[in-house]
């Protein structure tokens, strides 16, 4: 989606300029219900402009988080700052930050052009501004016509953008997104996901987004932060959590889990410690097949076999014990020749730079740097 002119265009560059400042950064920042601790004295800096994410199971910390950014709730220690200035006592109204939630929060007797236009009317813009800034808002989310149409006249996926035109045209410099998508059905909300990542990079401003869906944050964006149990695992690039997992949970959480560790670890690495290898980078064989001399492998009996359509995934029982999870593409491969499998014995082989060491819970990079150089 490319910019087009008009008054919901990229923040002028003026007005983002804050010396250089991120537009959110949280210092030791805590949060205590009673004896609960939900956010753990966590520090973290968002770029100005950058698509983030919080990413996280449920009671993580993550919308804590978020709702401590928005102001709307108080925390127990710690700083945040807005663009440099520190806004920890800031009520919510008072802060350059908008807030989309799950339930749209849409009054039901207003029309969706009123719904959008609220927050301009009781910051009482001009008429010919505020109409302006309407149209190209409503504009942006692909619901010009509908103004005049109630919230119950639309469908979910609808009513989604008009929370989202609503936040957008008061112009926030910091956009909350609280798992917005959350009540959409599967294809709507992968059609919204592309299309927030557009609109995002169509205004240039900061997005922060909640949510506890890994293929979400890993589709739409520029770094993801990966919260459990009130503190931070990993910040980086979707790619970097991916393919570099900090943590045995950031292993197990974002993507699927597949864990090598004890004797099975000794028996198949070669090596004492916890290991982890991608479900995709692992190919099927037979067992008689020999590794490469840059390969490793781990014979083992197929369990379980699930038909995805374009990929199927084997769940394969090691000799050794414990399993892994393999994951091949049905590039020629029909569904009943997936099916049939089931209770075949294999050799599972993989390439030595696609296992990742998990020493005591942290990504041991002298194994990685050891495997890659084998």
């Amino acid at each position: 989606m490319t910019a087009s002119p008009g008054t919901m265009d990229a923040v002028d560059a003026t007005d983002r300029d804050s010396g250089g400042a991120p537009a959110v950064r949280l210092e030791r920042l805590e949060k205590r219900f009673g004896e609960i601790v939900a956010v753990a004295g966590i520090d973290l800096e968002i770029g100005d402009g950058e698509f983030f994410s919080m990413l996280g199971p449920s009671g993580s910390g993550k919308t804590t988080t978020l709702r401590m950014i928005a102001g709307f709730e108080q925390p127990t220690g710690g700083r945040i700052l807005l663009h440099g200035a520190d806004v920890t006592g800031v009520p919510p109204f008072d802060r350059d930050v908008n807030t989309v939630f799950q339930d749209y929060a849409l009054f039901p007797h207003m029309s969706v052009a009123d719904n959008v236009a609220y927050g301009m009317r009781i910051r009482r813009t001009p008429a010919p501004e505020r109409a302006a800034r309407l149209a190209d808002a409503l504009r942006m989310v692909r619901l010009e016509g509908y103004g005049k149409r109630r919230p119950a006249q639309l469908s979910g996926g609808q009513r989604q953008r008009v929370a989202l035109a609503r936040a957008l045209v008061n112009r926030p410099r910091v956009l909350l997104l609280d798992e917005p998508l959350g009540a959409l059905d599967l294809k709507l909300r992968e059609e919204m996901q592309i299309e927030l990542k557009g609109i995002q990079q169509e205004v240039g401003i900061t997005f922060i987004y909640v949510t506890h869906d890994q293929e979400e944050a890993l589709v739409m964006s520029d770094r993801i932060a990966v919260f459990n149990r009130g503190r931070i695992e990993q910040v980086g690039t979707p790619a970097d959590v991916y393919e570099h997992p900090a943590t045995t949970f950031v292993a197990g959480f974002v993507g699927t889990s597949n864990l090598l560790t004890g004797e099975v670890a000794r028996a198949i690495i070669g090596s004492d410690g916890t290991f982890t290898v991608r479900p995709e980078k692992i190919r099927l064989a037979e067992p008689a097949d020999a590794a490469a001399g840059d390969e490793q492998s781990a014979l083992g009996k197929v369990r379980d076999v699930v038909y995805l359509g374009s990929d199927t995934r084997y769940i394969v029982g090691l000799d050794a014990g414990g399993e892994l999870v393999v994951t091949q593409q049905n590039l020629q491969t029909s569904s009943m020749q997936a099916l049939a499998a089931q209770g075949r014995a294999v050799r599972l082989l993989w390439k030595r730079h696609h296992v990742l060491g998990l020493a005591d819970g942290r990504a041991s990079e002298g194994y990685q740097k050891g495997a890659e150089d084998q």
